[in-house]
């Protein structure tokens, strides 16, 4: 099978796949390497350690496009990419959906929130309307120039107008053609329990760690019918408590010796970017 068969095959499957969020090549590399079976091109991933800026619409298609097309290179699993609310109006959407596909995507998500969007899990969201989302679902499915690329549809309604009319729109979005479905920010065990009932197309449930939805281990959700579960940060943030850790030692002791307890072996780092495969291929080329 392909990537996107691959996919197609783990949404489908509702056994909770656990799918890791990767802010750039290399952290998509030890996703790869720790056995996960697909990984997430994180929007607020890209935007925090990219610009250093919080998930509130300041990357664009063609950041989101360029580090999709490096993490494709870096890994040979299948790829979700976070394409926030299509950049723009159904065309936008049209035009995101066919530059995404061709970075490397195998699953392209979009949301309903007016432009410009925020995270998920912090306050003041907007949704806008159900027709005018319904007409960049058609877009994104009209645009794939492959029939298997997933369409992943997120409503963030939730916040707004409630649960009921958040199921609402998840119907009403895998009816336009939306292949997974998100129902974003739930705050309620309860509310997680219920989606797989109420929702026939596969679902994906995110975890936010610190965020409003109470974390619910893969193995509950897996019982429950989920298909994918999203962890879509968790190594930024680890990232970011291990780089905090590490230099305030730095900055405390005046040095750092190879600790593994505290950074990554020089070994194991050029192990992870495969330093020997290059070495290998200077030896064959002179």
């Amino acid at each position: 099978m392909n990537t996107k068969q691959q996919l197609k095959a783990l949404a489908q499957a509702r056994r909770g796949v656990i799918v890791p969020g990767a802010f750039n090549a290399l952290s998509a590399r030890v996703v790869a390497d720790l056995g996960f079976e697909a990984l997430y091109v994180t929007g607020a991933g890209v935007t925090n350690m990219w610009f250093g800026l919080p998930d509130q619409a300041f990357m664009g298609l063609t950041d989101i496009a360029d580090h999709t097309a490096r993490i494709r290179d870096a890994v040979e699993l299948p790829l979700i990419v976070d394409a926030d609310t299509g950049f723009g109006n159904a065309l936008n959407t049209y035009h995101a959906v066919r530059v995404l596909e061709r970075a490397g995507a195998d699953c392209i998500q979009l949301e309903d929130q007016v432009s410009p969007k925020r995270c998920g899990h912090f306050n003041g969201k907007e949704v806008i309307g159900i027709d005018e989302m319904l007409g960049k679902i058609r877009a994104a499915v009209d645009a794939r120039r492959d029939a298997g690329t997933l369409i992943l549809a997120r409503t963030d309604a939730c916040a707004t107008q409630g649960f009921e009319a958040a199921v609402e729109r998840a119907q009403r979005f895998q009816e336009a053609g939306a292949d997974m479905l998100f129902v974003e920010a739930v705050t309620t065990l309860d509310e997680i329990r219920a989606l797989p009932r109420r929702l026939a197309a596969p679902q994906l449930m995110n975890m936010v760690i610190g965020g409003k939805t109470p974390i619910t281990s893969a193995e509950e959700l897996a019982t429950l019918g989920y298909g994918l579960v999203l962890y879509a940060n968790a190594a930024l943030q680890g990232a970011v408590a291990g780089m905090q850790k590490a230099l305030t030692v730095l900055r405390e002791q005046r040095r750092i010796d190879e600790d593994p307890a505290l950074v990554a072996p020089f070994a194991e780092r050029q192990r992870l970017v495969r330093k020997a495969e290059w070495d290998a291929l200077e030896t064959r080329y002179t």
